[in-house]
């Protein structure tokens, strides 16, 4: 069978060459590539180790050079310290620290130039003045010089005579005082209102006051009211709905309360008046009529007022119309019965 076969395949001459074996062609083996990988990523770590400890010192002498420029500047401080209190030496020291560490620091030669100049120039001693040991004697002197003037009730003079101890003595009789200033400042500020219509000052002698304690009601109130009228005053002929509503509650209960030109109760009732012109004007009868009449309870309406309110009233209350009645015709009906005739 094997006869049969041709070869297909065209045979080639035998060369003197071709006696020698054929050599294997070598291929790179796996464990060099593998090598070389490893080689690389060294590399590759190692250039990144030195990259970030370049970055790292570079950091660390930021930092050091951050926290040295900070120990000079607060030597430079201390330093002018030391000169301003004359310690001549110290400062020295430190502004030649600050030379050692940075030359070219702003100012610090010259400062330390003025310093040199400073430290061999000599100082005056003076001689020390004999102070006078304070006498606190004054002091009960004071204090029975403001309970007379408490019970005379000069409360002017009582505060001067109680700022007197304090100047004297700030410790003497602390609760006593205490008390005297809170009693005097309270009926200070309660006459300045009653009796002298300055509210003002008033409410500044109470607010004193309450420093040393809390007001009583009287005292508080009064305070309120003298509040309400200096508010209701502001708006004295530009808003006469707000002037009456302020002056209604002061003369609710301070009616006598006055800023040295009215009362309370005579600026409701001028501000009534002329509130109700107002609603009025705008053809509100029946609220103007009613303004009317709560003037017209304090005191007397004058003419213009009278007058609108007359003809608010018709306005807001109109006559009923009557109806007229007509005469009846009576009708008299003959009583005569007629006779018929045959």
């Amino acid at each position: 069978m094997s006869e049969n076969i041709e070869s297909t395949q065209p045979s080639l001459p035998i060369k003197e060459d071709d006696t020698q074996p054929l050599k294997p062609v070598k291929k790179p083996t796996r464990w060099k590539s593998m090598l070389i990988s490893i080689l690389g990523f060294l590399l590759l770590i190692g250039l990144g180790a030195f990259g970030g400890y370049s970055s790292g010192i570079g950091d660390r002498k930021a930092a050091e050079y951050d926290i040295v420029s900070k120990q000079l500047s607060e030597q430079y401080t201390f330093a002018l310290v030391d000169i301003e209190s004359g310690r001549y030496e110290a400062a020295i020291q430190r502004l030649e620290f600050i030379i050692a560490n940075d030359p070219s620091y702003p100012g610090v030669q010259q400062k330390l130039t003025e310093v040199l100049v400073i430290s061999v120039i000599p100082t005056p001693t003076t001689t020390p003045t004999l102070t006078a040991t304070p006498d606190f004697s004054g002091a009960e002197s004071a204090y029975q010089r403001s309970q007379q003037l408490i019970n005379a009730q000069d409360w002017p003079g009582a505060l001067a005579a109680l700022d007197t101890i304090r100047k004297l003595d700030n410790t003497y009789k602390t609760a006593q005082v205490d008390g005297m200033y809170y009693f005097a400042l309270r009926n200070y500020g309660y006459a300045l209102i009653t009796q002298q219509g300055n509210l003002e000052g008033g409410i500044y002698q109470l607010t004193l006051a309450e420093r040393f304690g809390p007001l009583d009601n009287t005292a508080n109130g009064l305070r309120e009211g003298a509040r309400m009228y200096i508010i209701g005053a502001s708006f004295w002929e530009l808003d006469w709905k707000q002037a009456v509503d302020y002056f209604y509650q002061v003369g609710n209960g301070w009616p006598a309360m006055w800023d040295g030109t009215m009362t309370a109760s005579e600026r409701l009732y001028i501000a009534s008046m002329r509130y109700g012109d107002d609603l009025y004007n705008r053809q509100a009868f029946c609220e103007a009529y009613d303004i009317y009449k709560s003037a017209q309870a304090i005191g007397n309406l004058d003419s213009t007022a009278a007058r609108n309110s007359a003809d608010a009233f018709n306005q807001c209350y109109p006559p009923t119309p009557t109806l007229e009645v007509l005469p009846t015709t009576e009708v008299i009906l003959p009583t005569d019965v007629p006779t018929v005739g045959p």
